[in-house]
């Protein structure tokens, strides 16, 4: 989150200010430095060759993300197939390495960890998905940052991926204009055409269809309190307002 917040150089996260905001981007990149190799001595320290594997690959793809979302933004051209990869491997890869990992130190099969995997990776989806929503549909106090952020960064999210293709001619040109240009400056209009064109209802209906799949995975799980807990953690994950 730290590094996270440097590279989108953004200034609040849940209403307070980030700590690049409050004490400059070299102590933060810095103590997140720390925090990632602290991570991995205390992985270290499970020995497990395994999950030291898998987490290794998973902060690669990760990194790979981030890059991949430099290069695209600004770029009006995205689409829904670039998006999803995008938006896979900066943030679902996470969800699904927690997954394979609790599972492996469970002592779960090869095919019960891909399984959870699988469970983790779609979770992760459905909760970027809405939390690109929420940039146009959702309340500044209650997320605690700004509505349209992601507009400043020049990111290409489902709604506006969605929006592009059913508005006009006129509207296509204002939402293209303020992706290229990186600015709010119509964000007011592009939320009414994010909603008049039904693009909060389309990738809510994406996010659903995700969340769905992560349910299907945990079929593999016995009834349980622990299997209760995963289900309500995937409710919350589209059925949340920041």
């Amino acid at each position: 989150m730290l590094h996270d917040d440097v590279v989108d150089i953004s200034t609040l996260r849940r209403g307070r200010p980030t700590a690049n905001a409050k004490f400059g981007n070299a102590p933060s990149v810095l103590v997140g430095d720390f925090l990632y190799t602290r991570a991995f001595q205390l992985m270290v320290q499970l020995g497990s060759m395994p999950i030291l594997s898998h987490m290794a690959e998973t902060t690669n793809i990760i990194a790979e993300g981030e890059v991949l979302q430099l290069t695209r933004a600004g770029d009006v051209n995205t689409n829904e197939v670039q998006y999803l990869d995008v938006i896979t491997r900066k943030t679902a890869i996470l969800f699904a390495a927690a997954c394979y990992g609790a599972a492996t130190l469970s002592g779960e099969k090869k095919k019960n960890r891909n399984t959870l995997r699988e469970f983790g990776l779609n979770l992760g989806i459905a909760f970027q998905m809405i939390d690109d929503v929420l940039d146009y549909d959702g309340d500044a106090d209650t997320m605690g940052k700004n509505v349209g952020d992601d507009l400043t960064e020049g990111k290409v999210t489902l709604p506006l991926i969605h929006a592009l293709l059913e508005a006009s001619d006129a509207e296509q040109a204002v939402i293209r204009h303020a992706i290229t240009e990186k600015n709010t400056d119509q964000i007011d209009q592009i939320i009414s055409i994010v909603r008049r064109c039904g693009s909060i209802d389309y990738a809510q209906a994406r996010a659903r269809h995700h969340y769905n799949l992560a349910l299907e995975k945990l079929a593999i799980l016995p009834c349980s309190k622990a299997r209760d807990a995963l289900e309500r953690l995937t409710e919350l994950s589209i059925n949340r307002d920041h």
